[in-house]
């Protein structure tokens, strides 16, 4: 048996030139057998209900090669056991996924084997059982051969008992699951799930007993940032598929655009609609792509970036909406991972501080922003706080607040009022520096709520000041969007203030644009705020004699 590996490093070659890139099966016996079945099987919702064999693109038979080609028919094991396909809505995904577990049924050895598929939704469910009772249905044989029971979305071998069984994870029935075989539907949606990680572990663990076993996670891209168990997956199988990480068990097939082509938006041109859409000119087709691009491009309900991460695979990011804040066009490339607050105290000559937020559904939004001794570049740092009250609140957000406190950039508290009394330890930690000028709070709502503990603390009165929100806020929303473009401000590039400004949308007040958590609506943006109180006061070159402000 020759050495494989499941490394593409030439993907965006690949893609351009439309060249697979999936790798030839390991064992190309084992991957004919499974063609030959995989091929016969009807695709019931096409016309004429034609077989994978006259309706399905080349790439389809790569995949499904590449599954059941690594099995090592003398040994009985799976040599690649988990898979991964990233590709764009409508190219048949739901009803490959029918297909490959129907096969895999049809070629299970081991009786009373379990084969499940694991659906976030009873929707997504659906939309794969139906498909896979569709085709035993079509087709006589096989029909006599299994039965189906609809009402637990069921597929039995009536001679080997082995099944295929749909489940949605919202229905609590994962737990116990003992599958050999296992397809992931729709992952991004599961990277919204906060238990999502545990979810999985019991769904596999069956597989420790099984050496034959397998798991396939299909998905599109999400339509917001990436996070939770969708963006750990996303990032391990990029890194797999460009070499940097060596794990020839896992292969990962990913239709996406290569970085060239995203940083000069070609991902707007038709001519390139085929990179994330291999199914293009079949299920997929290009003209009504190209319709609505047109229809949606400008609108700004969220309708283009939907279009862009479903039908074109385009990671949401900071700058694909019309209303963004004009700042986030320049804030990645400003992101510098060594700055943390650590990084601040050591390299900022004067300090100053904005506090945002406070309400039970909300964050409490904290920023620094230090002058750079030497070059007086501003340096600023972030943190947030929340109550446990908001991820009751917020449950479709849970997920992504944990990454946040994984990353250390988010504390979840146990009790009130936890959130300001460590609010004020941070600030009272910079201010025993002698480098804070300044703290700045919102006069109506934070103020009320911070200036005590800080006084309490230890904190001059002399330098904690009401900092006007609404259109008075413009000056310093200006001002953060030229020192990022002038590259004069850097910050740490964590998720949570990647978000926070991918969150913040303009509203329009007369000649101006204004940021305000109205018009960001349920989307958190506290520490974004925070950071425009705290360029208002670095705005004014504040030196650290308090007899500055007076």
């Amino acid at each position: 048996m020759a050495a494989w590996s499941t490394a593409c490093t030439d993907w965006e070659s690949r893609l351009l030139d439309g060249r697979s890139i999936i790798p030839a099966p390991i064992f190309p016996d084992q991957a004919v057998q499974a063609l030959a079945v995989f091929k016969e099987l009807r695709v019931t919702d096409l016309p004429g209900k034609p077989t994978f064999g006259e309706c399905s693109e080349q790439w389809v038979f790569d995949f499904v090669a590449a599954i059941f080609g690594a099995y090592d028919a003398e040994t009985g094991k799976q040599l690649i056991r988990e898979y991964y396909l990233l590709i764009s809505k409508k190219n048949t995904k739901s009803t490959i996924a029918a297909g490959i577990m129907l096969t895999a049924v049809i070629l299970c050895w081991r009786e009373e084997e379990e084969h499940l598929i694991l659906a976030p939704t009873k929707e997504v469910a659906d939309n794969s059982f139906k498909p896979a009772a569709g085709m035993i249905r079509a087709d006589d044989e096989l029909s006599a051969l299994f039965q189906i029971q609809d009402h637990i979305r069921t597929i039995t071998h009536r001679i080997t008992r082995a099944s295929l069984k749909v489940v949605a994870a919202d229905t609590d029935t994962v737990s116990g699951k003992k599958s050999g075989r296992i397809l992931v539907d729709e992952h991004w949606l599961f990277g919204k799930k906060a238990n999502a990680e545990s979810m999985f572990m019991e769904a596999t663990g069956g597989q420790v007993s099984r050496e034959e076993g397998w798991v396939i996670f299909l998905t599109t891209q999400s339509d917001e940032p990436p996070s939770g168990v969708f963006k750990d997956k996303l990032d391990y199988y990029r890194n797999v598929r460009d070499g940097k990480i060596v794990d020839n068990k896992s292969l990962g097939i990913l239709y996406e655009f290569p970085e060239s082509v995203i940083k000069e938006k070609g991902y707007l041109n038709p001519a390139n609609f085929y990179i994330t859409n291999p199914n293009i000119g079949r299920s997929v087709s290009a003209e009504w792509l190209e319709d609505k691009l047109k229809k949606d491009k400008e609108k700004v309900d969220g309708a283009f970036q939907q279009f862009l991460a479903k039908h074109l695979n385009v990671e949401i990011g900071l700058n694909l909406r019309s209303d963004r804040w004009a700042g986030a066009d320049f804030w990645e490339a400003q992101s510098r991972p060594v700055v943390d607050l650590d990084y601040l105290l050591a390299n900022s000559e004067v300090i100053t501080i904005g506090i945002d937020g406070g309400g039970l559904d909300d964050m409490l939004g904290f920023a620094a922003i230090g002058r750079e001794s030497e070059t007086g570049r501003w340096i600023l740092c972030n943190h947030a706080w929340l109550h446990p009250v908001a991820l009751e609140r917020r449950k479709q957000e849970m997920a992504r607040y944990k990454d946040f406190e994984t990353d250390g950039n988010l504390n979840i508290i146990a009790a009130l009022p936890d959130d300001v009394s460590e609010v004020a330890e941070m600030v009272k930690r910079i201010y025993d520096t002698g480098l804070l000028a300044g703290v700045g709070l919102d006069p109506e709502k934070t103020h009320k709520v911070m200036f005590q503990a800080l006084v309490d603390i230890g904190v001059d009165e002399k330098i904690i000041m009401g900092v006007s929100q609404g259109w008075k806020l413009i000056g310093s929303i200006i001002m953060a969007e030229r020192k990022l473009a002038e590259k004069k401000m850097i910050h740490g590039g964590t998720r949570l203030m990647n978000w926070c400004v991918g969150n913040a949308r303009i509203e329009p007040r007369g000649n101006a644009a204004l940021i305000t958590k109205q018009a960001s609506g349920n989307a958190k943006i506290d520490p974004l705020m925070a950071t425009f109180n705290a360029v208002s006061l670095m705005a004014l070159n504040p030196a650290t004699n308090k007899s500055f402000w007076e």
